[in-house]
């Protein structure tokens, strides 16, 4: 019984981690139709600074949730207004830039911090389940990501924001003619989806050794959910996740976390082949 609610955490964990790494990704990829291979970097910068404002003095959770999403946020604008919005609509273009962008963020923060690595701890401790431990701070990632997800449907599907950013990703000629701006909105969305990328980081930089190069780790997971998700935002993202969580943590407890991760990457490759333009494209029609 101990050992069956400790695999059910480390389930639910490994689907929230997925969400929380690839939702910055949905906004930018799944809406805007842009291949951000800098988002891993984005990443990688909120938990730097993450880091370095608890290094300052200020409150982790504080530095986390607010501070880290905040400054890449404004980084993400800083990119869209430099460079994203020339390349709108020219996907290799947009794709070379932004990878140029991910080697810009890896050497810029070489410079600043070195090559070394650095961390924080977890402000959660664990806490024992039957003869077994568990990490107290999955639950505060768990948490997260329900949040996260309750409020992008929520300001997405019951927001007149939510709405004409949706109507202007899907026809930006006819948001002009109802008298809004589709470069305000471009921007606007942009700069949720990086400030999501610098909270997924921030929230995720307790648990592990972060060096300027950590991004390359998240990216491939992110693209895998958010493409074998398909069009629906949310209920595809979700879906995804779900599914490449509980294949990882089903192979990871029964062989090893080498193997889990193998497994993920593999039933991304059968699921891609069978369902081609992802999941939502024959589940769940018509949800957002």
């Amino acid at each position: 019984m101990d050992l069956a609610a400790v695999i059910l955490v480390e389930i639910v964990y490994a689907i929230a981690s997925l969400v929380l790494i690839s939702a910055g990704l949905a906004i930018v990829f799944g809406m805007m139709k842009v291949i951000n291979l800098a988002h891993g970097e984005f990443m990688m910068l909120g938990g730097y600074v993450t880091i370095t404002a608890v290094k300052a003095g200020v409150n982790i959770f504080l530095a986390m949730i607010l501070i880290a999403p905040l400054v890449v946020g404004a980084i993400g604008l800083i990119v869209e207004r430099l460079v994203i919005r020339h390349l709108y609509g020219r996907l290799v273009d947009t794709m070379l830039a932004t990878w140029g962008l991910s080697l810009f963020f890896v050497g810029g923060v070489t410079m600043i911090f070195g090559n070394t690595t650095t961390g924080i701890s977890t402000p959660i401790p664990g806490f024992p389940i039957g003869g077994y431990q568990v990490n107290g701070y999955n639950f505060f990632i768990i948490l997260v990501s329900i949040i996260l997800v309750i409020a992008m449907y929520a300001v997405l599907k019951g927001t007149r924001i939510g709405l004409i950013a949706r109507g202007t990703m899907q026809r930006a000629d006819m948001a002009a003619a109802l008298g809004y701006s589709p470069d305000r909105v471009y921007m606007a969305t942009f700069f949720v989806g990086s400030a999501l990328s610098g909270l997924a980081g921030a929230v995720l930089a307790p648990l592990v050794g972060l060096v300027p190069s950590s991004g390359g780790a998240y990216i491939a997971k992110a693209f895998i959910t958010v493409i074998a998700g398909g069009p629906a935002l949310v209920a595809g993202l979700l879906s995804s996740a779900g599914f490449f969580g509980l294949v990882n943590q089903a192979f990871a407890f029964a062989l090893s976390p080498v193997v889990g991760e193998v497994a993920l990457l593999i039933s991304a490759v059968i699921l891609l082949r069978v369902l081609p333009q992802g999941i939502t494209t024959r589940f769940f029609r018509g949800r957002l």
